[in-house]
């Protein structure tokens, strides 16, 4: 074994007491943040002395899964398999809260109150979230710490960004909701909501979150964040004359990346920083269209190209269907492509997801003016701090979230709470 993967190792047994255990088996892996910055993580799987693992593939009962994020050497997961542990003179928490927070604070060299807070607490649980002066942040940081009854420690994970003091752009909070009233207007947007229960699709006006800059009041749309790698926004219609005869060959997904002890004690950047050039952006259009005039022959210039994005061994393109679509789940494909030939090695289309809305019974007819809906819900609106991460500053800014946890019944005008209508 490499001197500095045996360093973890002895770590590892020393700080959780793992002298009933023995090394399994250790894998490397890598993750690139929001950021683009790549880092590396080393897995050890240590098993309970006298056990192998279970004829399914699983791991006996007891196994620690213990894992150091190799750039900064620290602590970053600690899993007792099944909640159980045969750990001897391990981490053991006998004083409350503030030796769990302690113990946090040597493990991963974040501060409370500065970085992180306290979320949530139970008997045999304790959560936290990454914030900036009691603010929220977004992309956000978790932390969450479980134990036994005798109190040892049984699970530790810590995962997402947690800002230091040079990556936040201190403001004072001066925000109201007076002052967003024009924009919250614009917000309220008529949509069908699906009801899984009820198997009916209900016309709904809903608030679609956006967050207003505290320092000028002009918006930044709220985005479900994803994973780390490169990303290019675009604006393609795919159109053709000709289709392609013959049926697309799918090949298999495979996400697992060989990583070599040298990349990950050099931290080498993952290929999914590569900026994507506009000659990547023409091949993969080409790509594509492709596929398209092979696979969905009659479907020219209903498909349009959004977003282009590198994960793992693949360059992803998302297609979105070019019209307007008022449900909460629209039609979309993501088609994988080689990066270093561009050829399409698979796609997946979640048609499949939508059909089964086919049987649920459509909404009524809409009786009620999306100004009447702001009327009703203009009481209830939420305008929240938040420090967001501006990928042109380079930096957190402070910013009010506009949101609503409520909708207006489009057919009966009746203000409805939207997390029922599932």
């Amino acid at each position: 074994m490499d001197s500095r993967i045996q360093a973890f190792v002895d770590q590892a047994q020393t700080t959780f007491g793992l002298g009933n255990y023995y090394l399994y088996h250790h894998s490397l892996w890598r993750d690139v943040n929001h950021f683009n910055e790549t880092s590396y993580k080393l897995c050890l799987e240590w098993f309970p002395n006298g056990t192998e693992s279970d004829e399914d593939g699983s791991n006996p009962e007891g196994t620690a899964i213990i894992e150091y994020n190799i750039n900064t050497g620290k602590l970053e997961t600690a899993i007792f398999v099944m909640g159980e542990t045969y750990a001897q003179d391990g981490i053991t928490f006998n004083s409350g809260t503030e030796e769990v927070i302690k113990w946090i604070e040597q493990e991963t060299g974040l501060t409370y109150n500065e970085q992180f807070q306290l979320h949530n607490e139970t008997e045999d649980e304790i959560e936290f979230s990454a914030m900036i002066d009691g603010i929220p942040v977004s992309p956000s940081g978790y932390i969450e710490v479980k134990w036994n009854a005798n109190r040892q420690l049984t699970f530790f994970s810590v995962h997402g960004e947690f800002p230091t003091d040079d990556q936040v752009i201190r403001e004072t909070y001066n925000l109201s909701l007076k002052q967003a009233e024009h924009i919250a207007k614009e917000q309220v947007k008529g949509i069908e909501f699906p009801s899984f229960e009820q198997k009916k699709l209900f016309a709904v006006y809903a608030v679609e979150e956006i967050y207003i800059k505290n320092e000028d009041q002009s918006t930044k749309p709220f985005e479900m964040l994803q994973d780390g790698g490169t990303s290019k926004k675009v604006n393609h219609i795919l159109e053709w004359d000709e289709p392609i005869s013959g049926a697309f060959e799918r090949k298999e997904i495979d996400l697992q990346e060989e990583i070599t002890v040298n990349e990950a004690f050099s931290c080498t950047p993952s290929p999914t920083t590569l900026p994507i050039t506009e000659e990547d952006e023409k091949k993969c259009v080409q790509a594509v269209e492709r596929l398209l005039r092979q696979e969905y022959p009659e479907d020219s210039g209903k498909w349009r190209l959004t977003n282009l994005h590198r994960d793992k061994k693949y360059l992803i393109a998302t297609l979105r269907i070019d019209q307007h679509e008022t449900r909460v789940f629209e039609r979309k494909l993501s088609i994988l492509l080689d990066p270093n030939t561009m050829d399409v090695v698979n796609y997946i289309d979640n048609q499949f997801m939508l059909e089964m809305y086919h049987s649920f019974e459509e909404s009524r007819d809409v009786t009620v003016t999306q100004e009447e809906a702001y009327e009703k819900l203009k009481g209830l609106f939420e305008l929240k701090p938040f420090y967001v991460y501006d990928d042109e500053e380079k930096q957190y800014i402070l910013c009010g979230k506009l949101d609503c946890h409520h909708g207006v019944n489009a057919e009966s005008g009746e203000v409805v709470l939207l997390d029922e209508l599932g």
